[in-house]
């Protein structure tokens, strides 16, 4: 009997390829007659964890589950410039090369994967005559919103971007609420950055399916909108976590071993989240005024964001108010990197102040922990507007925070009172915010169960791709 192949495309970069694999091997877990090929494109920077995964992968490669790494010409440092569907675009002749080189009498192809910023690879699979899906690696409500945004743009001739001060709320239907315009991210409301984000939808709404890192108990108002038959079908999946880690000892772990349950406020903000000295103040006064035990994991903000990532701070009393870290030595932790899942996952951590990234978020949920939103850049306004106003699982820092780290390059200050009124509020014993995240948290784990949402949905993609081939 002939394999049944789907070709997986994710988008460079190792965050996007450890969600992927995890995809994949629970698909063919899931169905003997299935078989997969990653393509891999490199990280056009080529960042060297990616490098040595992307090495280990290919030694890994077996019958049913194959990774192929293709080449790629190095660019000038200004090319980090353009958007990173320019340098996808790019290698469509390579991709479609080696899925020409894959398909065997024994193996019959039935539809490409792809990663929501590979969604032009629909082009090559077109030119196979087989169906294109694709993962969205954030969530429901987001989608919801550039589908959404995309249609007034082309059916109604209304840019966002082009919104005056008159309008103050948009109506989405992946929305219970009106969401602030003023809270738009970024990529909406900037005239360089739309055009690319409603040429990115348009893909979105020719593909077969898509699979949604989400889970349908956190997000039926969301979900319901595809219920639309001109909208491709949602199969919500989540979550995909990447929750193995290589942490099982070391000094932070064990210090959080000894601090009481639910006792220790962690604030991460992701691998492109890096604070000010002014900023980097604010924070610490708020540490050190909130009275609560800490684990901060900090970084210092980069100079060029797009071209290199942001680092450790060499002296911390330099940067720290004058006696911050003899004040705090008793209750507190300043670190570099964090090995955030495993710190999540210790009984000791009570509150999650997070950049908002939506893997971050689900983490965060999938151990019952309760956040803090401190959106920074991309679609994380939206996420923690999701949290907050339409969820109640997160406590805000502040309405609306102005800037994004990405595509501006600065954020607006965050006050000290700001963000110490948002730790006592998230770290509170019994609130309802606590309770709530329980609740999701035991939903989450439910969902990936025999007879769960999100184990349903996906045995229901793999009936759906198998009908392709019939």
């Amino acid at each position: 009997m002939k394999m049944i192949e789907l070709v997986f495309i994710p988008s460079p970069g190792i965050g996007h390829l450890l969600p992927t694999v995890k995809l994949a091997k629970q698909l063919i877990s899931s169905n003997d007659d299935l078989s997969i090929t990653v393509i891999i494109i490199p990280s056009r920077n080529d960042a060297g964890d990616a490098t040595a995964y992307i090495a280990s992968l290919t030694t890994e490669s077996q019958d049913r589950l194959r990774y192929e790494p293709i080449s790629v010409v190095k660019e000038p440092p200004t090319a980090n410039l353009e958007p990173s569907q320019v340098y996808i675009e790019k290698q469509k002749p390579k991709v479609r090369d080696t899925v020409a080189k894959i398909i065997t009498p024994t193996r019959k192809l039935a539809g490409f994967v792809v990663d929501m910023f590979c969604s032009s690879m629909i082009d090559v699979a077109n030119e196979f005559g087989v169906p294109c899906y694709m993962v969205y690696t954030s969530n429901a409500t987001f989608l919801g919103i550039t589908l959404h945004v995309q249609q007034m743009y082309d059916d109604k001739k209304c840019d966002v971007s082009d919104l005056d001060e008159s309008v103050n709320e948009l109506e989405f239907p992946c929305l219970t609420r009106p969401y602030p315009v003023k809270c738009l991210p970024h990529i909406l409301t900037s005239k360089e950055w739309l055009p690319f984000f409603v040429a990115q939808a348009r893909f979105f709404r020719k593909m077969k399916g898509i699979l949604v890192n989400t889970v349908a108990e956190l997000e039926p108002q969301a979900l319901k909108m595809f219920n639309n038959v001109d909208l491709p079908q949602a199969y919500p999946i989540g979550p995909v976590l990447h929750l193995e880690n290589g942490e099982k000892e070391s000094e932070i772990l064990r210090w959080l071993d000894e601090q009481p349950p639910k006792s220790v406020v962690f604030l991460c903000f992701g691998s492109m989240g890096g604070f000010t000295e002014e900023q980097t103040r604010e924070v610490a006064v708020a540490l050190d005024r909130s009275g609560h035990r800490f684990l901060w994991s900090l970084r210092r903000a980069s100079p060029n964001i797009m071209m290199e990532r942001p680092g450790d701070y060499t002296n911390l009393d330099e940067v720290l108010p004058e006696g911050f870290l003899e004040r705090t030595s008793d209750r507190g932790k300043v670190i570099g990197w964090a090995p955030q899942v495993a710190v999540l996952e210790k009984p000791a951590i009570g509150g999650f102040v997070t950049h908002c990234g939506w893997n971050s978020m689900l983490e965060s949920l999938w151990f019952g922990v309760p956040m803090v939103t401190w959106p920074l850049y991309a679609e994380q306004k939206v996420n923690a507007f999701e949290m907050v106003e339409e969820l109640g699982l997160a406590v805000e820092i502040r309405k609306c925070i102005r800037g994004d780290l990405l595509l501006v390059g600065e954020m607006e200050t965050v006050t000290a009172e700001d963000i110490e009124r948002a730790i006592r509020r998230v770290m509170e014993k019994d609130s309802d915010v606590r309770n709530r995240v329980k609740e999701m948290a035991e939903k989450c784990h439910g969902a990936l169960m025999d007879g769960g949402s999100s184990k349903t949905a996906l045995e229901k993609f793999i009936e759906d791709v198998l009908e392709n081939v019939d």
